[in-house]
């Protein structure tokens, strides 16, 4: 039964509500409801002008009116008198087709007219830095391998405490949180759900690392790669797929504990994985980290190559146990909602067409990468090569949408072109004498 928000509003002692909606860019935007209000917003919706932000609207266009989810209602642990709420965008009447969360929902629809059910579970890694952002906020945390350095952990204790019991107070099942493989370098993890809940988390849970860290003078950044030396920040994905409540993925007779099902999911996943890079690895920064040299730690534990093997973390895929994979690929900068959304819809197609993904690659691709077959795919060095991989992609546009594929390329081919606009110190300081 739907959740009554007026209602829950009294029960719970909620005054505002948030109804927020995420753009093409990840951006979250929201409007603030009175809890006195939240009856007809929940009916028809908060208006917002389309065009100022990151969705490919005009000006002229009339209100987008996003429709709060009331299954996804959040209590901010940290500020209880307010309620959060994922909406879904609609004009005139009709779902915004461009809309990330609209696109999970579809493909999601789609897969369950099937019996199919995704779910995932993610690993957002997040720096904490200083509040201009120059350095990261810890000047102790000096180590060359600082990956589970226990001092630097309970050096910002209370901010990693306060997030998790946070998400403890939420019912999402957090279950260990460390120091990554970078100065500066966070990650927490919580039990994986059905893609669309994990994907509502994962949107909310960028806002609440956020809000915390600011609460504690800090700020945190999920840019892919903020410092040119350390490893960047991935967003690791945990994939299997259910029907009738049995995982389909599990085969206690394979030698890694997978099913044929899964064997092509993943050669889905690998065949589309240029094509699917601009939305895994969205901004022009994504690509410092994929494509990087060796990391202060000695390894950037990300991939350059569309490969996939047994538990090896110098792959594109990583099967770690039996009845899941790990896609390494994404960054911090990846949409939460677009990112499963292409998942699926690579896996499916693996699924229908049968695609096998060839014997694992059990090699350190980092050392022996040139041992790697001829034909290995390699992945794109750059937002522009991607873009252009996504915009001739006749998957993505099949599943997702022409107008999602166009409105995306378009707006992010901008984003480009404002970059390679920018005049750098190193353009200066090697072709000023040329």
């Amino acid at each position: 039964m739907a959740i009554d928000l007026a209602k829950a509003a009294k029960e719970r002692g909620i005054k505002y509500f948030l109804i927020s909606y995420v753009d093409l860019f990840g951006t979250l935007r929201a409007k603030l409801a009175p809890a006195a209000a939240i009856g007809d917003m929940a009916k028809e919706g908060a208006g917002f002008a389309g065009f100022a932000s990151w969705l490919d609207m005009t000006p002229a266009d009339p209100d987008v009116l996003a429709i709060p989810d009331p299954a996804s209602l959040i209590q901010l642990p940290w500020k209880r008198e307010v309620g959060w709420l994922a909406a879904d965008p609609y004009m005139n009447g009709k779902l915004v087709d461009q809309a990330p969360r609209n696109i999970l929902k579809k493909v999601k629809e789609k897969a369950a007219k099937q019996g199919y059910q995704l779910k995932t579970g993610v690993e957002c890694e997040y720096f904490l830095v200083s509040p201009d952002g120059s350095a990261i906020s810890d000047a102790a945390d000096t180590q060359s391998k600082p990956c589970y350095d226990q001092s630097a952990l309970m050096r910002r204790y209370d901010v990693i405490s306060e997030i998790c019991d946070s998400m403890l107070e939420l019912g999402w099942g957090p279950y260990q949180n460390d120091h990554e493989d970078a100065n500066g370098q966070f990650e927490m993890n919580w039990l994986y759900d059905d893609a669309l809940v994990t994907a509502d988390r994962m949107a909310f849970f960028k806002y609440m690392v956020k809000a915390i860290a600011e609460k504690h003078g800090l700020r945190a950044t999920f840019m892919p790669k903020p410092f040119a030396n350390l490893t960047g920040s991935g967003c690791h994905v945990h994939s299997s797929l259910w029907k009738d409540g049995k995982n389909l993925f599990e085969d206690g007779n394979d030698s890694m504990g997978l099913s044929r099902t899964a064997y092509n999911f993943i050669g889905g996943v690998m065949n589309a994985a240029q094509e699917l890079c601009s939305i895994t690895n969205p901004t022009v920064n994504s690509y410092k980290r994929i494509n990087a040299p060796v990391t202060l730690s000695g390894a950037t534990w990300s991939p350059n190559t569309v490969t996939y093997a047994g538990n090896n973390r110098t792959h594109m895929i990583r099967i770690p146990g039996g009845g899941r994979f790990e896609l390494r690929l994404a960054d911090g900068a990846a949409n939460p909602y677009l990112l499963p959304a292409a998942l699926l819809v690579a896996g499916l197609e693996g699924i229908s067409k049968g695609i096998d993904p060839g014997k694992p690659l059990d090699i350190d691709m980092y050392a022996e990468g040139h041992k790697a077959p001829k034909d290995t795919k390699k992945l794109p060095l750059n937002l522009l090569d991607a873009l252009r991989l996504t915009a001739k992609s006749d998957l993505l546009r099949r599943e997702l949408g022409s107008e999602f594929v166009d409105s995306y390329v378009k707006l992010k081919m901008r984003e480009w072109d404002d970059y390679s606009r920018q005049l750098t110190p190193w353009e200066r300081a090697n072709t000023l004498d040329c």
